[in-house]
């Protein structure tokens, strides 16, 4: 693999107008096919082949209003009043009158035939139902129900919208993300100690960005893609892109501090760190990749949108950069005596002074028993709130409360129980007969459904286009997201059987809230296999790329402490509570369900990724000299610092996407950013440097036998280091 990419990194150097102009060319063309093409996003959250999504699909054929998306109108009479008062209820039907002209708009119940009026008589509810789903619902069709919902407050009503339409908000370039770019730039201003060179890492990672993104929503007229996972892909994207420029960059201006010629330094810069970059590219891509088996549509759209991101990031650094060194030539070497010069010399070791690399790995390896115990106790103390995770999928009751949707929530749960935010649909289907069998059937079966516990009521049957269908709205007495809920949708589908047997139906309860519900519970099934998947898939590339059987099982072990460690954090604050004032969290409430397999794949890459980049230069130095303990040592001096730029950089592109109001991004945001902290920082540049001391010369074992069996992937380059210049240029095909 360092031989091709040798050849590619000269070709690219060589053909440096070329190589640019294509990537221009194919931005150019993908964002012509976004601004002519461009679909809508789809945020729907379906599970194939579950009962819920069996029965929803069977609604939107003959009941499309009950299957729909939906908006509420919630209005609340002034103090000291009520809603049934005449004014208020001239009012509310001027309100339902203009909704019903919105577009889209095919039913609108008033509060006085719904009975939606709370107990007080101060509150009312105004039901508005779409044929389609929430993805299909146009923006002016919502902006049209808010219209109409603001004018009823000129007659003293306050009013507020809410409802299924209110969704993720998708995509969203804001000043925190500018903001986090811009740290990025510094650190890079920091690190390179030029200018010039930090903006020639940005460049790159910034086209690979555009290019993977353009590229995603260029789908959207073919695919089912979420706003969600292209938010992920910019994220991913931005952070991995400018780490992979970062890594290759370095090593060129390393180089070029020694003397080389431009040319061949940025060739073997790409045969080296460009081999580490792809390993851990690919490793992201497989683990995102991996996503899709779980058989959850919006989560494979998801996976394999940031697995594209990524590779199109990996891309990029190994060929933009070459093509940009090309444009700089020798402009990138640090200046004699600059800091930068001191730097790769002090890298090097040329100088004798301690880097922070060597200083730091000298202090955790002086007591590394100690050390192990440390930073394991620590990240063992921070996942314990792991054992209380709840999963679930986000819905009003997690907007910000400034947000219309989340006033419209929280009034409603409290006039009208938590419940009227969740109701759960019940489809009773007769085998055969007339509309009057299948009503009286689903009138028993209302009738059953009354007797369980945590129902706080049941509506009368609906008739659908279907004659054997009826539909009955199952109102819970706790919420959407609240374990009781869950219970109650169990204990409807065990009673299933009984129904069937006592009136002839066969039951299946669907809706939003028992969607979400599969959804959640078909995720938490999945987490433990996928951990196994990409804990056995860490153990076995970590083995061929280090010869070693320790490394994989400390990097696997470390990798399972950064998840934990980071998971707990993510319940502390989004569940329990915890900070969240101070962090701006607007609701504590269950976890996103799909953020602990998101983390898990997007870390177990990233971990890799800094494994290898420290873990190389150790056995490097290793082969070298045969010095188990100086080898920790000197191989840190290597790459600590470029590691820790990459980290921070990394941190900060996560984090700059945390202040988004936006209840699906915001813990996928925290939650990458404090992994990426803990994984860099707790495991990698301490636990492991601590480890492989206590190994000694164990840590770069592994048995004959094995070693003959496994491939040799030459992550690291060394079949271009022992070979002299003049070798390498007969590597190179003649042009």
């Amino acid at each position: 693999m360092a031989v091709l990419l040798h050849r590619l990194g000269h070709s690219a150097y060589r053909h440096r107008k070329l190589v640019l102009g294509i990537w221009l060319f194919v931005l150019a063309a993908l964002i012509t096919c976004v601004s002519v093409f461009g679909g809508r996003l789809d945020d729907r959250f379906s599970v194939p082949g579950t009962e819920s999504q069996r029965a929803l699909d069977s609604l939107s054929k003959t009941l499309p209003e009950a299957s729909g998306a939906s908006a509420q109108i919630v209005f609340t009479a002034p103090e000291g009043h009520r809603v049934t008062e005449a004014p208020y209820t001239a009012a509310i039907a001027r309100t339902v009158a203009e909704a019903e002209k919105a577009p889209q708009v095919t039913e609108v119940l008033d509060p006085r035939s719904s009975g939606a009026v709370s107990g007080d008589r101060t509150t009312a509810i105004v039901q508005v139902h779409y044929p389609v789903q929430n993805a299909q619902v146009r923006t002016s069709s919502v902006d049209a129900i808010e219209d109409a919902a603001r004018a009823a407050e000129q007659d003293g009503l306050r009013t507020s919208v809410g409802g299924s339409v209110y969704s993720s908000k998708g995509v969203h370039v804001g000043p925190s993300e500018i903001i986090g770019v811009a740290v990025a730039l510094l650190v890079l201003v920091v690190t390179f100690g030029s200018l010039l060179a930090s903006g020639m890492a940005l460049l790159p990672a910034l086209i690979g960005v555009a290019v993977g993104l353009t590229g995603l929503l260029a789908l959207t007229p073919a695919a089912d893609i979420s706003s969600t996972a292209v938010t992920l892909a910019l994220m991913l994207g931005l952070a991995v892109g400018i780490d992979y420029v970062l890594f290759i960059l370095s090593r060129h201006r390393q180089q070029l501090a020694r003397g080389a010629d431009p040319k061949e330094s940025v060739a073997l810069a790409v045969g080296t760190a460009g081999s580490a970059v792809v390993f851990a590219g690919v490793t992201v891509i497989i683990a995102l990749a991996a996503l899709s088996v779980i058989g959850i549509p919006f989560l494979t759209t998801m996976g394999l949108g940031a697995a594209g991101a990524v590779l199109v990031a990996v891309l990029a650094a190994i060929t933009l950069v070459p093509a940009v060194a090309g444009f700089a030539g020798s402009r990138l070497a640090p200046k004699p005596g600059s800091r930068a010069a001191r730097r790769a010399a002090d890298a090097e070791g040329a100088t004798g002074r301690t880097t922070m690399g060597t200083g730091w790995t000298k202090w955790v390896i002086a007591k590394p028993l100690l050390t192990v115990l440390a930073v394991a106790g620590v990240l063992v103390t921070l996942t314990l709130p792991v054992t209380d995770l709840r999963l679930a999928l986000p819905d009003n009751g997690s907007a910000p409360h400034t947000a219309t949707e989340r006033k419209a929530y929280d009034t409603i749960s409290d006039k009208f129980g938590p419940g009227f935010n969740g109701p759960l649909l019940v489809l009773a289907e007769t085998d055969n007969g007339t509309a009057a069998t299948s009503s009286r059937a689903g009138a028993q079966v209302a009738e059953e459904l009354r007797t369980l516990k945590n129902v706080k009521a049941v509506l009368p049957p609906q008739s659908t286009s279907d004659p054997t269908q009826s539909v009955i709205t199952v109102l819970p007495a706790s919420g959407p997201d609240s374990v009781r809920t869950d219970r109650l949708v169990r204990d409807i589908r065990e009673a299933a059987t009984g129904l069937r047997g006592t009136t002839g139906a066969t039951v299946a309860v669907t809706g939003t809230t028992a969607v979400n519900i599969d959804v959640s519970n078909r995720l938490s099934d999945s987490l433990l296999p996928f951990v196994a998947i990409v804990v056995g898939l860490s153990l076995l590339l970590l083995m061929v790329v280090f010869r070693s059987l320790v490394i994989p099982v400390k990097a696997a072990v470390g990798f399972l402490l950064s998840v934990g460690a980071s998971l707990g954090l993510v319940v502390a604050v989004f569940q329990w509570g915890w900070l969240a004032d101070v962090l701006g969290v607007p609701h504590s409430g269950p976890v996103v369900s799909f953020l602990p397999i998101i983390l898990i794949g997007v870390l177990f890459g990233l971990a890799m990724d800094y494994e290898v980049f420290l873990v190389s230069g150790m056995r490097e130095e290793w082969a070298h000299t045969g010095r188990a303990r100086q080898s920790v040592v000197d191989g840190a001096r290597h790459s600590v610092r470029v590691v820790t730029a990459a980290a921070l950089i990394m941190f900060t592109v996560f984090a700059g996407f945390f202040p988004l109001d936006d209840s699906l991004i915001k813990p996928i945001a925290f939650a990458l950013a404090v992994g990426v902290a803990i994984d860099a920082f707790a495991v990698r540049m301490t636990l492991v440097p601590a480890v492989l001391a206590l190994a000694g010369r164990g840590a770069w074992w592994l048995p004959g036998w094995l070693d003959r069996f496994l491939p040799d992937l030459d992550v690291e380059g060394s079949s271009l280091q022992k070979a002299a210049p003049a070798d390498r240029e007969e590597l190179e095909p003649v042009s």
